[in-house]
């Protein structure tokens, strides 16, 4: 530990810092930029949002466990406290949040209100939001990313294999299952994509702002959008290879 400014924070080798974030960034399944890459791929927005909610709860469950592990493994240090709180903040209490706000307004309006017109109106600013939230994480480090632009390739470089390697299994194994198309697509990009808010928050509890870990986990928003629209083109130009759902 290290005191930085009045606060401590962890101290470890530059190069496993960079390692540290891009484990917390991996192990972090998605429950939000998804709904986007589904959309746009005309995927089945019912199986979605139910896969959304599995990986929330698997995040609630196995985020710290696997987080602490793959750390420990890592040789790095594991405040479990850190990442208990984490994953309180950023997992739970959305969640938490989303459940009662939904039975509240069911309770209050209907469930014919709620899916067509509070849906509909929610969505819009769902993708408002994370779009803001792209400008600012990107507006923090936007110095540092062009001042380091070969460490930024040596963090993008694997972080771009492992998404377009769980695409593809992911892609693959849906055309063996002989899925139909809107299941297809939106499985395959929840698989390979992250859920890149929980991670940043994480990596910056655990090791600071200014560290290798939170830099880490901003590039791989910075890889993840422009491969998951990449995919989300090859989606949409692979249509024909799996069965669709009748009208």
């Amino acid at each position: 530990m290290v005191l930085i400014d009045g606060i401590k924070m962890l101290a470890v080798p530059l190069w496993r810092s960079y390692l540290a974030g891009c484990i917390l960034l991996g192990i972090a399944p998605c429950t939000a930029m998804v709904l986007v890459w589904g959309y746009l791929s005309r995927g089945n927005d019912g199986l979605t949002l139910v896969m959304v909610a599995i990986n929330s709860l698997t995040m609630l469950l196995l985020y710290g466990v696997l987080g602490g592990f793959l750390l420990g493994v890592g040789r790095l240090p594991v405040p479990w406290q850190a990442l208990l709180l984490s994953i309180g903040i950023y997992v739970a209490l959305p969640l938490f949040a989303g459940y009662l706000s939904r039975r509240w307004i069911i309770s209050a309006k209907g469930e014919a209100w709620f899916k067509a017109r509070f849906l509909h109106v929610l969505t819009p600013i769902t993708i408002i939001a994370l779009l803001i939230t792209l400008v600012l994480l990107f507006s923090f480090k936007g110095e540092v990313i062009l001042g380091n632009p070969l460490t930024i390739l040596w963090i993008a470089v694997p972080l771009f294999i492992q998404t377009v390697l769980i695409f593809c299994l992911g892609y693959a194994l849906a055309k063996f299952l002989k899925l139909r198309y809107e299941d297809a697509a939106p499985a395959a990009m929840i698989g390979a994509s992250n859920h890149f808010e929980v991670a940043i928050a994480t990596s910056t509890m655990l090791f600071g702002l200014s560290s290798g870990a939170a830099l880490a986990t901003v590039v791989g928003v910075l890889i993840e959008v422009p491969v998951m629209l990449m995919l989300v083109k090859i989606c949409l130009n692979t249509q024909s290879w799996f069965h669709h759902e009748a009208n």
